[in-house]
């Protein structure tokens, strides 16, 4: 079956879906992005990811798309065309496509955004049986630019740490900056020691995830410790537990770092806990 996909009003078959060889995008990776996942047909946390595109948006001076307003209503029906059960629905913002390639940007004026949303069907999402066995991850150096709190195109270390893990024999990898972890490839990270879950605070070190915080508040209405603040890796090898979270991942257990195994080598009771709570709260306010 081919995909409907969206791109600047349209909505079209994939095969037919077209942007300019100058989108920015392409060139600079001057763009933004959202991942929003769909459980049973439904939207998770749509709007959190609507305040933080805003926020990227406005981060890098770029204008929203005159579509800003119906974002709402492309999701579903894109979510509705294409059939998605369990899946993903990508957003992208991109500063638009200028008569040729410049570093200047282009006058907001005669050069509007591109706007582009797909879907991926992801069927059994929330049962995904790496959260029954657990991920193993590896560390490596953060040489990112310095605003990892903007959520940009600018994919390319991501996603080479995400192959240095799979050359490891591990599924992802822990960033490290000045000897303290910053977070995952694709996600935030996370330790428990005696119960208390550790994360690293926010700043433009990180990005903002809008899973993390549900996450947070809900661990801290389900009374349990939580203290934002960095950690290193050292420390994270001797933690009783560990996790990530995700908009796709939702909490991932981690069950080993580095070839150091985490407690018996299994997800912990904290994790697990807050994957339910997380996934239970989160289909209650689906839209």
């Amino acid at each position: 079956m081919t995909r409907t996909v969206y791109v600047n009003g349209e909505y079209l078959p994939e095969t037919e879906a077209k942007v300019s060889v100058f989108d920015r995008a392409f060139l600079m990776a001057d763009g933004v992005y959202e991942v929003t996942s769909v459980l049973g047909g439904k939207l998770i946390d749509f709007d959190g990811h609507l305040k933080r595109l805003e926020r990227s948006l406005n981060e890098l001076d770029m204008r929203k798309p005159e579509a800003f307003d119906d974002l709402l209503e492309i999701h579903r029906e894109l979510v509705r065309v294409n059939g998605i059960e369990d899946g993903l629905v990508y957003l992208q913002v991109t500063r638009g496509a200028a008569a040729d390639r410049d570093f200047a940007f282009p006058d907001p004026d005669e050069v509007k955004p591109t706007l582009v949303l797909f879907t991926q069907a992801k069927p059994g999402l929330a049962d995904s049986p790496a959260a029954k066995k657990g991920m193993k991850v590896i560390s490596i150096e953060d040489i990112r630019w310095g605003r990892r709190d903007i959520k940009t195109t600018q994919l390319l270390y991501p996603s080479m740490g995400k192959m240095m893990a799979k050359k490891a024999g591990c599924d992802d990898a822990w960033m490290i900056e000045d000897g303290k972890v910053t977070e995952g490839t694709s996600n935030n990270a996370y330790i428990v020691k005696g119960n208390k879950i550790i994360t690293r605070e926010l700043s433009n070190d990180i990005l903002h995830g809008i899973t993390r915080a549900a996450v947070l508040r809900f661990a801290r209405e389900a009374q349990m410790e939580v203290e934002e603040r960095s950690f290193t890796i050292d420390e994270a090898k001797a933690a009783d537990e560990a996790f990530i979270t995700s908009a796709s991942t939702f909490v991932m257990p981690v069950v080993e770092i580095d070839g150091t195994s985490l407690g018996d080598g299994t997800p912990g009771h904290v994790s697990k806990r807050l994957r339910e709570i997380y996934l239970e709260e989160s289909l209650k306010a689906a839209i």
